[in-house]
């Protein structure tokens, strides 16, 4: 079968490639300018808790060696500090301790991705390739690169990864609505050594002569700042003497006097938000850029891209090795682009009340940290603003039957990420078993871990629910837990390999169990792919 092309080298692209490859998926990784690796310290992304662990299930070295996971986060108005939160670098699920969000260049990031697609013999790189033609049959897609290199190219799936001025949603005839202009930023590297390092802050109101509204400084490894200052929507223009003045206003604000600095780079930035039409048409698939744009009130594309990528890889990877039906591929669409829309809606909500200023709102008790806790969401990835996303109205969800039992996780939630015993006997996270194609069943069993597992595998229910697994319509890996947030003993759980609860079950239940797998694969697979998609895009 032919390989997935990939259009566009970015970070979400290179994450899709290596994704299809790590389930056995080959891929064309096209892109008019491959190599272009920009060094720019100003230019830098925060990864939530889910999309940092799936790019190191990757393979992506980057987020240790080069970025930095916070140890706080600090939200002050003028001069009083209005909330101090602690961050986990690997919190105990349900104690309340956020987990710390990693910071890192996107030189970086882009760099320890080309990497691990380097040692990766399942993704071709062919050089600059710059695509002019699209072309879709039942069988596959074929798409034509400009010279230099003039070439066609065929494969079984596509998926435009092409940025915000996406040449496939271009050929695909796909409308990219949306909001002009949402935000926009100012934004400073600089290495200097500043107070509580390892700790962001958010600085709302500064009483200093240039901070304007809002000022955020986020710290990267030795002792690298990024300074963003919220300009307003149509202002003056930013000048390198007006930067600099507001670099030395803003450390001296927070230390007291300027200390020694050094200016690393400098920037001005505009955020847009927007939301392609539809994101499948017949096997050609949009994702990232090319399919949404948000990033207003700390929200990060990059989060909803790489989430896009995660969901997207097992569908074509199961339909790549065995079929698919037009139920699982029309999911894609289905449930990311209704995350994104929600997103996008939440930020819409509460842009007037954040950035409207004055009125009534400045007085009502308590506004200020009602006003932090939406920022904060939005920077640390909590709440509608930025937790990671649940597909409860996936049309992949299976029927509630009597066999359901309620857990910490409701049904198309991201699992908590417990210790897990692997078939082999091995310790290891949950998430560490996500992305391999497969589907994960988890048997909740207290006290396993003190027995050797020749002994547990033949006791209780383990023989049953180990037929019962073995007989799926899909392949599925059964794990062991000790315990899960809100689980009973003998509580059964089907996990899709993005990480997404299916259902949970009191105890061994098969034919629930195969019905709940059949239903998480989109039914049986059909041997054709219909002309295009009919899925609700309102």
């Amino acid at each position: 079968m032919d390989p997935v092309i990939v259009v566009g080298a970015g970070p979400v692209g290179l994450a899709l490639s290596l994704a299809l490859a790590a389930q056995g998926v080959p891929s064309v990784l096209l892109d008019e300018d491959p190599d272009s690796d920009e060094t720019r310290p100003a230019r830098t992304v925060v990864l939530r808790e889910d999309t940092a662990a799936f790019l190191e299930r990757l393979g992506c070295k980057a987020l240790r060696d080069e970025g930095l996971r916070w140890s706080g986060w600090r939200s002050v108005r003028r001069r009083q500090l209005v909330r101090e939160l602690p961050l986990g670098e690997d919190p105990v699920p349900g104690s309340g301790v956020p987990a710390a969000p990693v910071h890192v260049p996107q030189h970086a990031l882009v760099r320890g991705l080309r990497d691990a697609v380097s040692a990766q013999e399942l993704v071709q790189t062919p050089g600059p390739s710059r695509i002019d033609t699209l072309e879709q049959d039942p069988a596959g897609v074929t798409v034509h690169t400009k010279e230099p290199g003039s070439t066609w190219w065929r494969g079984s799936y596509l998926v435009g990864c092409d940025g915000a001025r996406s040449t496939v949603r271009k050929l695909l005839d796909i409308r990219f609505p949306g909001r002009t202009a949402v935000e926009r930023h100012a934004v400073a590297a600089l290495r200097a050594e500043l107070p509580r390092p390892g700790e962001a802050v958010l600085h709302r109101s500064p009483p200093w002569r240039t901070g304007g509204a809002e000022v955020t400084a986020r710290p990267l490894p030795d002792d690298v700042w990024r300074l963003d200052w919220l300009l307003p929507a149509r202002g003056e223009l930013v000048t390198p003497d007006a930067l600099v003045t507001r670099v030395r206003d803003t450390l001296a604000g927070w230390c007291g006097e300027t200390p020694p600095y050094e200016l690393l780079d400098t920037g001005v930035y505009t955020l847009h938000h927007r939301l392609a039409r539809r994101w499948r048409v017949k096997r050609s698939f949009l994702a990232g850029d090319a399919a949404h744009l948000l990033g207003a009130l700390g929200t990060q594309g990059l989060d909803e891209g790489l989430r896009d990528a995660e969901n997207l890889a097992w569908k074509l990877a199961l339909a790549w090795h065995h079929g698919a039906s037009d139920a699982l591929l029309d999911s894609y669409q289905a449930e990311r682009r209704a995350a994104v829309a929600a997103r996008l809606r939440a930020a819409d909500q509460s842009l007037p009340i954040l950035r409207g200023g004055g009125g009534l709102r400045t007085l009502v008790p308590g506004s200020a940290r009602g006003h932090d806790t939406l920022l904060m969401d939005g920077h640390l990835g909590c709440g509608p603003l930025g937790a990671p996303p649940s597909y409860a109205l996936s049309p992949l969800a299976p029927a509630r039957g009597e066999a359901h039992t309620s857990v910490g996780t409701p049904p198309g939630a991201p699992v908590a990420d417990v210790r897990v015993t692997a078939p082999d006997g091995t310790p290891v996270r949950l998430r560490e078993r996500l992305g391999q194609g497969q589907l994960l069943v988890v048997l909740v069993a207290p006290g396993t871990g003190v027995w050797d597992r020749r002994h547990w595998m033949r006791a209780g229910v383990m023989p049953r629910l180990a037929e019962a697994v073995a007989a799926l319509p899909v392949k599925a890996e059964l794990l062991v837990a000790e315990s899960y947030p809100g689980a009973s003993a003998h509580t059964v759980l089907l996990v899709r390999p993005d990480g997404h609860l299916v259902e949970a079950f009191g105890g061994v239940r098969p034919a629930e169990l195969f019905a709940a797998a059949d239903a998480a694969r989109g039914g049986a697979a059909r041997t054709s792919v219909r002309t295009d998609s009919t899925a609700d895009v309102n």
